[in-house]
């Protein structure tokens, strides 16, 4: 095994870790924080990091063809969905009443909302 494979195998494995420890404190973030809104927030912006720095240390490890395409389309996918689906948890929620208004800064969901009816 040349000393490149092994720098690569090494840069990969602490990736892999780095990704696992985001990834982590996304889901201590998603059971500790009070509400919604701090929720989704958790369940998005560090587990999307988290997804990414995971997939760049698998694709660091594995660097055949077939597999970089498969991380890639994986990454994809997952910043496709992942962001939308906890907007929609949090707009779902805004329109429940789960959210308590009197700790929002800014409420332009409210201006559109009136807007419509």
């Amino acid at each position: 095994m040349s000393l490149w494979l092994q720098i690569l195998d090494t840069a990969g494995a602490v990736v892999l870790l780095i990704g696992a420890a985001v990834c982590l404190l996304g889901v201590i973030g998603m059971l500790r924080l009070p509400d919604v809104l701090s929720r989704s927030h958790a369940a998005t912006k560090p587990q999307s990091l988290g997804m990414l720095l995971v997939l760049a240390g698998v694709a660091l490890r594995l660097r055949s063809g077939m597999d970089l395409a498969t991380l890639g389309l994986i990454g994809f996918f997952q910043m496709m969905t992942g962001p939308v689906a906890a907007h929609l948890v949090a707009r779902s929620a805004y329109r429940t009443g789960h959210i308590d208004h009197g700790e929002l800064l800014f409420d332009e969901l409210d201006e559109q909302l009136t807007e419509e009816s």
